[in-house]
């Protein structure tokens, strides 16, 4: 049985990842001018890098919004397509080994899909994501490097910039404890440093998201949560869920190969 590869086409980054009899080999990530360039760069990256030659390649699943711009076989291999959040579900399904949970995909924007069991349905999502957390970096900070976002949140103080429940009661209000965020930004004033922007910008995102995902699961029982993308290497997740867990008593999961869910999806997709 040859490897089968799965590759998440991005506008500008992909990710690739192979599997061979359900086992995950080296996912890689490749940013490139445009999709096809960066398609075909990370194929190639990866077979050298893993020393598989085309003969070892059984089918080629390709996923992703930058998927639409290729149309012919990848190096003569079979080639086909898969749905973005049925992959999204699959591989976070894969990961995670829950048959019943929400999956937050945290790219550009956010998606939410339902899983249980084989039932894997896209359900909503919101415009807020990796895209809105560059985007504000850029006209806030002048940068959009994450890295160095990541590097100034570092150093941020949050509680100069959200106001929290403790500032605004001396009692805790009904679900809510001191240290909730009552309001996003409102303590931020003019000159606030660089450090506390960040971290405010990336907490903003991040418990936006968690918020959403949390909303989308009204009366279904659910509360399991798995977060997949490259959000999830923010460090500060560690800090925003494990309080909305507490808030909201549910359960946010980040797999080991949270930002290769949607490859691993589409390469699961192939044998489904």
């Amino acid at each position: 049985m040859g490897i089968v590869i799965g590759i998440d086409v991005g506008i500008s980054t992909t990710k690739i990842v192979g599997l061979r009899e359900k086992r995950v080999i080296s996912p890689i990530r490749i940013t490139a001018a445009d999709p096809v360039t960066s398609l075909y760069g990370a194929f190639g990256k990866y077979l050298h890098d893993n020393n598989i030659s085309l003969q070892d390649v059984e089918q080629v699943m390709l996923t992703g919004v930058g998927a639409a711009y290729i149309d012919e076989p990848v190096y003569g291999l079979p080639t086909k397509k898969t749905d973005e959040f049925i992959a999204d579900g699959l591989g976070a399904r894969f990961e995670s080994g829950l048959d019943k949970a929400i999956v937050v995909s945290m790219g550009t924007g956010t998606s939410f899909v339902q899983c249980e069991g084989d039932n894997i349905r896209h359900i909503g999502g919101i415009g807020i994501g990796g895209g809105t957390l560059q985007g504000l970096a850029r006209v806030m900070l002048n940068t959009r490097d994450p890295k160095q976002i990541q590097s100034l949140a570092m150093q941020g103080d949050i509680h100069n910039i959200n106001l929290l429940i403790g500032d605004i009661s001396t009692h805790p209000l009904p679900g809510l404890p001191m240290n909730a965020t009552a309001s996003l930004f409102s303590r931020a004033q003019y000159d606030a440093p660089k450090e506390d922007i960040a971290l405010g910008i990336i907490v903003m995102v991040l418990q936006s998201i968690g918020s959403a995902a949390i909303l989308s699961a009204l009366n279904t029982g659910i509360k399991d949560f798995v977060l997949i993308g490259n959000l999830t290497l923010y460090p500060q997740c560690k800090e925003v869920y494990p309080m909305l867990e507490k808030f909201y008593d549910v359960h946010f999961h980040i797999p080991k190969y949270s930002e290769f869910c949607t490859a691993i999806g589409a390469a699961l997709s192939f044998k489904e």
